[in-house]
């Protein structure tokens, strides 16, 4: 008798991307190319970056010869940020990208966005999450409501159980000895999934998150 093996988990990681301020115009037509290259775009928000907090997103390249030209840059004009979602997102979205001097991606990788987009090393269209910890560190950074995968162990996870999980949970058992249903299990089933506020929001590029007043840095 042949035995039904469970099919594979596959991890689905995230990584962050930057639609820098001198092509936001190319926006969608960019988000499609995403889309188009197997990502999801699981979050998205336009923001404008003031001096300030470009210095604290590009902490580690504070010091060098580039940095003021590189804050002034990013806080030019508004930025659109996305996290983008599949397998292997962070090595995938960072060769879509091509190399990140768009001089030398024009010569070695003609058809990545860098090389259509890019004008030089400093303004190349694009920014990308060079590992875990940094997409980690940047998500957080342009996302701060949003949960980051995966959840960790010990004092953590009380944290995270607290915060996230047992107000939700405490909600629905309070509704469920309000209603006393035959079958509490399948009632209080049905009432978190309809009730549960971290449950995952999707964008595509008709659904995308619009810039709030709130979000914005003059």
């Amino acid at each position: 008798m042949e035995v039904l093996m469970p099919p594979p988990q596959i991890y689905v990681e995230r990584t962050l991307a930057l639609i820098k301020p001198d092509i936001v115009d190319k926006e969608e037509e960019i988000e499609d190319i995403i889309l188009k290259s197997g990502f999801t775009i699981v979050q998205r928000r336009k923001l404008r970056f003031s001096p300030e907090q470009c210095s604290n997103f590009y902490v580690e390249q504070y010091g060098k010869m580039f940095f003021p030209n590189l804050t002034a840059y990013m806080s030019s004009g508004p930025l659109v940020a996305m996290i983008l979602a599949r397998h292997n997102a962070i090595s995938y979205w960072l060769e879509l990208m091509g190399p990140f001097n768009s001089l030398k991606a024009k010569e070695t990788h003609p058809d990545s966005l860098r090389a259509i987009y890019g004008t030089d090393d400093l303004r190349n269209a694009l920014h990308g999450s060079k590992n875990f910890a940094a997409a980690e560190r940047e998500i957080r950074f342009m996302f701060p409501e949003v949960i980051i995968e995966p959840i960790p162990i010990g004092g953590a996870a009380k944290d995270y159980l607290n915060m996230y999980v047992n107000p939700t949970l405490l909600a629905g058992l309070s509704e469920l000895c309000k209603h006393k249903p035959a079958d509490p299990f399948i009632w209080l089933a049905d009432w978190l999934l309809k009730n549960n506020p971290n449950k995952p929001r999707f964008c595509h590029q008709q659904d995308t998150v619009e810039e709030s007043n709130e979000n914005k840095t003059h």
